[in-house]
């Protein structure tokens, strides 16, 4: 096995890499990705898909996005030690790393002036029951094996905040967003964890 360098950096906004471009990562003994945070979400889907996550350092060369920047500044790129970090995943395969987003599906109007009929369970806790506006989604960096959950029932009322390690959503057609980029279909039901029984190699 050797390392192997993924060059994403013409990803343009909202795109994945396409599966054969990060495929060789699943055999690498090391890999470096330089791109945007979806570039290395993929990768990390890949590793985890192959079983590898544990075994295989990553190292990041972030992009000039907002969303790379603040990423990068919440995992410590550029300074500390290699270390081991929570793998927040979803029931289709995906990782998230920064951001995600329940929402309704598109029908032409602003996303704030959508509703979406929705229940959720951020562990034991009902955050959503009824129409909301959207739902956001955020490993939290500074803990362990936890997500934070922001609902936001109604544009410019105050939002519901929680934290906890899993979230589960059963709702009306929905858009899911993931680190940029959107699920190619609507979504019934969904769910986000921070698995406590896996992990990734971080080379910062």
């Amino acid at each position: 096995m050797a390392s192997v360098e993924l060059d994403l950096r013409r990803l343009a906004a909202g795109e994945a890499p396409r599966a054969a471009v990060v495929a060789d990562a699943a055999d690498a003994s090391s890999v470096l990705v330089r791109g945007p945070v979806a570039g290395l979400s993929a990768v990390l889907a890949v590793l985890h898909k192959a079983g590898r996550t544990a075994e295989v350092p990553v190292s990041w060369e972030p992009g000039g996005d907002k969303d790379s920047t603040g990423l990068a500044r919440d995992l410590g790129i550029g300074e500390g030690r290699p270390r081991e970090l929570t793998l927040v995943r979803d029931d289709h395969g995906g990782v998230l790393l920064h951001h995600g987003r329940i929402e309704a599906d598109g029908d032409g109007r602003r996303s704030l002036s959508r509703r979406l009929g929705l229940q959720a369970y951020h562990d034991d806790i009902r955050v959503a029951h009824g129409e909301i506006t959207r739902i956001d989604v955020r490993p939290d960096w500074t803990a362990v094996d936890t997500i934070g959950v922001t609902v936001m029932v109604q544009p410019l009322r105050p939002t519901r905040r929680t934290s906890g390690r899993a979230l589960q959503v059963a709702c009306d057609p929905a858009r899911v967003i993931r680190d940029g980029v959107r699920f190619p279909r609507p979504v019934h039901r969904w769910t986000w964890y921070a698995d406590d029984r896996v992990r990734w190699l971080l080379h910062p």
